[in-house]
């Protein structure tokens, strides 16, 4: 099965789902494009959640669904509201939601967690996920260890549900690389950031367009604390240099309070937590968000009209 067919979209992707940066509008947005738009409820509370969830129906008919992190102080909360406003799609992410999967799909939520690896992927289709999205370490924000490339077709073997691939898509090119894997579609987050309708400050915006190849580094990965993949500043290299020096977990944690906020709305790319994917080397031009998810598509297709296999 497609991802489109599963979602009820026109094209088999779902915007990733972005702290502080997924908004009911921007949702929207990507919903009317014609791929699944998500609201990403970050630390929010259920209200602010359903004030994003309202937001986003006021201005599409089209399926959205709503991103929860585990570690969400008001996960309890978030689930209900979920259920009361009929979200169709609930994606995870930062744990596993296995306790509340009958729940929403009791509802009539379409559950698709995140999963970083094969252990996690097996569990959730034990706990009853419609799909899994299969998140590798060229993602930008919290990433495990495994590659796309590498970890994609070993949870497609392991799966009899739907898999979708994210982390390291930018091009069509990459999509037809996805589906190869056997995956039903994608997720995509870091080339989004470059769309017109993206509500980053400008700052962050051409931080993403200028960054290169190797612009971006994994915070966290020494403190054995929660990675997270960022473009390079003067913040992820303090980071680093706390996390050499023996920093325990809490006071890097303390040091970075706050750092996303800064960069999304004030526009610090300094100090502020740049999140961004591998990718971010290919996000080179500003455009709409729909010109950018029909792009990814025509070029999948012209990308195997040219295999030569």
């Amino acid at each position: 099965m497609k991802l489109n067919e599963l979602l009820g979209t026109k094209y088999p992707l779902i915007q990733g789902g972005m702290a502080n940066i997924a908004t009911g509008e921007f949702a929207a947005v990507i919903s009317n494009a014609g791929a699944l738009g998500l609201i990403a409820s970050g630390s929010m509370d259920g209200e602010a959640v359903r004030e994003q969830i309202r937001n986003c129906r006021a201005k599409t008919d089209k399926p959205f669904g709503v991103n929860i992190m585990m570690m969400n102080p008001h996960l309890e909360e978030i689930s209900k509201v979920v259920i009361e406003e009929k979200v169709p799609v609930v994606t995870t992410g930062a744990g596993n939601p296995g306790k509340y999967i009958a729940e929403w799909k009791a509802a009539g939520i379409k559950v698709l967690p995140v999963a970083p690896t094969v252990a996690l992927a097996k569990r959730l289709e034990r706990n009853g996920a419609d799909a899994v999205i299969v998140e590798g370490t060229e993602a930008g924000g919290h990433v495990g260890d495994l590659t796309t490339m590498a970890l994609v077709p070993q949870v497609v073997d392991a799966l009899s549900i739907p898999v979708v691939a994210a982390g390291g898509i930018a091009s069509g090119r990459q999509v037809l690389a996805a589906f190869a894997l056997g995956a039903c579609g994608v997720q995509v987050g870091t080339c989004l950031l470059v769309s017109e309708e993206c509500p980053i400050h400008e700052n962050y915006k051409k931080a993403v367009l200028k960054a290169g190849d190797t612009d971006t580094v994994v915070t966290g990965k020494i403190s054995g604390g929660a990675p997270v993949r960022c473009i390079k500043n003067k913040m992820t290299r303090e980071y680093v240099a706390k996390e050499r020096a023996g920093a325990k977990p809490e006071e890097l944690e303390e040091y970075t309070l706050g750092s996303l906020r800064r960069a999304v709305f004030d526009g610090d790319t300094s100090t502020g937590s740049v999140m961004a994917g591998q990718v971010a080397g290919m996000c080179n031009e500003v455009k709409p968000a729909k010109e950018i998810i029909e792009n990814l598509f025509a070029e999948c297709k012209t990308a195997y009209e040219k295999l030569d296999v």
